[in-house]
């Protein structure tokens, strides 16, 4: 999978890009994360490509469902949708 450096989410475009830690709360042990404000999907740039992907597909959702308004999400289904989106989306041949 190709991840793109901008994808658009409803009206609103985030970058994506690769950094050599994700820190959130002071804790660097994440591979992604969505900034809503700063409309970025920071992806963990030393794990391998399939992990990548996945993580994308995972963020993505995450900026999906807040553009949706759902500005508070469980992450458990957040990994649940993602994982099936991802699958979909591989297996179909889309990505």
């Amino acid at each position: 999978m190709k991840i793109p450096l901008e994808i658009k989410v409803g009206s609103v475009s985030y970058s994506i890009v690769e950094k050599p830690f994700i820190e959130i709360d002071s804790d660097r042990n994440y591979q992604g994360c969505c900034d809503y404000p700063n409309t970025e999907i920071a992806i963990l740039k030393d794990i391998s490509k399939e992990r990548k992907s996945d993580v994308f597909i995972h963020e993505l959702t995450h900026a999906i469902f807040y553009e949706a308004g759902f500005e508070e999400q469980d992450e458990d289904m957040i990994n649940r949708v993602a994982k099936v989106l991802h699958q979909v989306l591989t297996d179909n041949e889309l990505i």
